[in-house]
């Protein structure tokens, strides 16, 4: 079950307690078990059905899919899915993104940078045999929801919406309108305290009716009353009716927000506008803080207080962390138009990016324990930006993880800060590798990674783009797309010979020669890291020449080029030799014995095994030891010595205290010798 954010709209749910909504929740809950079409002609329902909730941002929506999800909970053993389909600001997310989310809930695997139709038939696969409940709220668009459907009836998915769903078939929309007046009145009571409005209950119902009884309206009714305990329920009525409708498209709203706004102090009604650049919509102290050039203590105080006031959302989190309400956001976006300059909107935005950046770098640094180099940056670092511990690090980066993710999409399509976007898609990546590992967040990455490509081609960076196709690659590879990792890595090459970038070159030609391995094509792979090689010993770096003839050695050895793979593989040797790395060379001698056996000479293998033990002993690598030990009793056994080959089985289990199977598996494909 995953609870990912979502905009409550309907404010009802602050309090713990549902208001409200009767008649809605009734045909809500008489429409799950109503027969569909395809029941009424005969045919069994392929699909799960959907309820349709479909209402203005702060018209209670979501507040009450979620009491629906709760009424019904008990029925879908599976549990409940959550997913937001929305960004503050109205734009969608993609489904690719939403179906990896909810794969990640499920605990099943996603791979990195697999297609959107992959995804959603993964998801739809994993929810084929499962009872669940899904809640898909702040929909744009039918083929969001279409995407996400399970492929059956078991399942039951609710979407929010602010219109309806055209396109998905037997879809009923329960339009939502205001609150009924009693429960209207409960809730501005809940917010502005129930004395003034038992004591002028026509006054209470007169407000409730200049905010046509919308939730959101109402909660900041709530909260401006609360803030001024002298001021009368009448009070706030008249200046409500006194407001301008300015703005027809859910006016009320907007009417009590001015006169919220208008109230606040300049300082921090200039911290509330600048939340409208908070990436997701998720804010926290340092957030607020960067945006507007005050102290993390202060930014925090400000926070509350907008909570108290019914202005930000308080999230459930180990963090102190909130969100902007989805009706807010474009209220707010409208007031930096106004009243803030670009330029200054653009200082307040790279000054958010600094922020992360150093809050990543600290993040990061903390892993680091061995390294003077990091504890000295940390102790160097304001101690607002340090965290106490590894582990207080990565729970913030796992809580901040969407918000982060979505600073760097801004920072990219922004423009104008690519050198900020630049550092902190490199800080982030690091500390994500450093916390979570790279398989763990392979998704992530791929992402990042592919914005760090658009940046580069952007700003026409060669280096940049080479090491962003290069990473790329890596992660295709990884998840089994062989031919596009194949296309990166020679997009990669090109992109490092245009900067005369020897690194890139040579490990994008070595890239190529693995894609070509992997594909089967041992000629070319053998070309390729010949290649690679050349550039290597051009440079006189012996430790990577020596590893490169290993990797040559295993292209012929795949071929059957028995006889090119001995030379490869003695020149490996060598090579591990001159440059000191005994543990290498075991190895190295090691794969020569694997060669010299399949070419008919077990004598000579005989005696390069035993060798690579020698060398592995030195090298103290005892797994090592023990495999040859295998190797050296499977080549005694063929030569009739079986006395011997039972003495070296029995040093292998004595060096791993287990039983050792009777064979060695073939070496892998993509394995190389370092």
């Amino acid at each position: 079950m995953t609870d990912q954010a979502v905009d409550t709209g309907g404010v009802e749910l602050s309090t713990g307690h549902f208001l409200g909504r009767t008649r809605e929740l009734k045909e809500l809950l008489v429409d799950i078990e109503r027969a569909g079409l395809d029941t009424l002609s005969g045919k069994k329902a392929p699909r799960a059905r959907v309820l349709l909730i479909a209402g203005r941002p702060g018209s209670g929506r979501t507040a009450l899919a979620e009491e629906l999800v709760r009424q019904v909970a008990d029925r879908y053993g599976d549990g409940v899915l959550r997913a937001r389909l929305s960004e503050p600001d109205g734009t969608p997310v993609p489904v690719d993104s939403v179906a990896r989310e909810l794969l990640t809930a499920l605990d099943l695997p996603s791979p990195a940078g697999a297609a959107e139709d992959d995804l959603t038939a993964a998801l739809r696969d994993a929810l084929a045999d499962r009872k669940m409940l899904l809640l898909l709220d702040d929909a744009a668009t039918a083929e969001q929801v279409d995407a996400l459907l399970p492929d059956t009836p078991d399942c039951l998915a609710v979407a929010v919406s602010a219109g309806p769903l055209t396109g998905i078939a037997d879809v009923r929309p329960c339009t939502l309108g205001g609150l009924d007046t009693k429960s209207a009145v409960e809730l501005l009571s809940r917010h502005a305290g129930s004395v003034r409005i038992t004591v002028d209950p026509r006054a209470a119902e007169g407000l409730v009716e200049e905010c046509q009884a919308q939730p959101a309206a109402l909660m900041l009714a709530g909260g401006w009353l609360a803030a001024r305990p002298k001021a009368a329920v009448a009070d706030l009525g008249k200046q409500l009716h006194a407001e301008p409708d300015e703005d027809t498209a859910g006016s009320p709203l907007a009417r009590v927000f001015r006169l919220s706004y208008a109230a606040l102090p300049a300082t921090a009604a200039r911290i509330l506008r600048l939340l409208s650049l908070a990436p997701a919509g998720l804010v926290d102290p340092h957030t607020a803080s960067a945006l507007a050039g005050c102290s993390v203590s202060g930014a925090r105080t400000t926070l509350d207080d907008f909570v108290a006031l019914g202005l930000l959302r308080a999230v459930d989190s180990p963090l102190p962390q909130y969100e902007v309400p989805g009706c807010l956001h474009p209220l707010l976006r409208a007031l930096t138009e106004t009243q803030d300059r670009a330029a200054e909107l653009q200082l307040a935005r790279a000054r958010m990016l600094e922020r992360t950046v150093r809050l990543l770098q600290s993040c990061r640094a903390i892993t680091e324990t061995d390294s003077p180099q990091a504890r000295e940056k940390l102790l160097g670092m304001p101690r607002s930006l340090r965290f106490p511990s590894p582990r207080a690090a990565a729970d913030w980066l796992r809580i901040r993880r969407p918000a982060l993710l979505a600073a760097a999409r801004l920072a990219v399509a922004d423009g104008e800060l690519d050198t900020l976007a630049r550092r902190l898609m490199s800080q982030l990546v690091r500390a994500m590798v450093a916390h979570f590992g790279t398989q763990a967040a392979a998704g992530d990455l791929y992402g990042i990674h592919g914005l760090v490509l658009d940046v580069a081609e952007r700003r026409n960076l060669p280096r940049e783009r080479a090491a962003a196709l290069l990473n790329l690659g890596d992660l295709d590879a990884r998840t089994g797309r062989t031919r596009e990792a194949l296309a990166r890595y020679r997009a990669a090459l090109d992109a490092g010979r245009e900067a005369n970038d020897p690194y890139a070159t040579g490990r994008a030609m070595e890239s190529v020669g693995g894609a070509h391995l992997e594909l089967g094509d041992y000629d070319r792979a053998a070309d390729w890291f010949g290649r690679a090689l050349a550039q290597r010993l051009a440079r006189d770096e012996r430790a990577e020449a020596a590893r490169l003839y290993g990797r040559i050695g295993a292209a012929h050895t795949f071929a059957g080029r028995y006889g090119e793979a001995q030379r490869s593989w003695r020149a490996a040797v060598a090579g591990y030799r001159k440059s000191g790395d005994v543990a290498a060379q075991a190895r190295a001698l090691s794969e020569l014995a694997r060669v010299q056996e399949y070419a008919g000479r077990p004598e000579e293998s005989l005696r390069t095994c035993q060798e690579a033990v020698d060398r592995a002993r030195l090298a103290e690598d005892v797994r090592l030891q023990a495999a040859l030990h295998v190797r050296l009793a499977d080549t005694l056994d063929r030569l009739g010595d079986s006395a011997a080959a039972r003495l070296h089985r029995a040093a292998a289990e004595r060096m791993l205290g287990e039983e050792l199977p009777e064979g060695e598996p073939e070496p892998d494909r993509g394995a190389t010798t370092s």
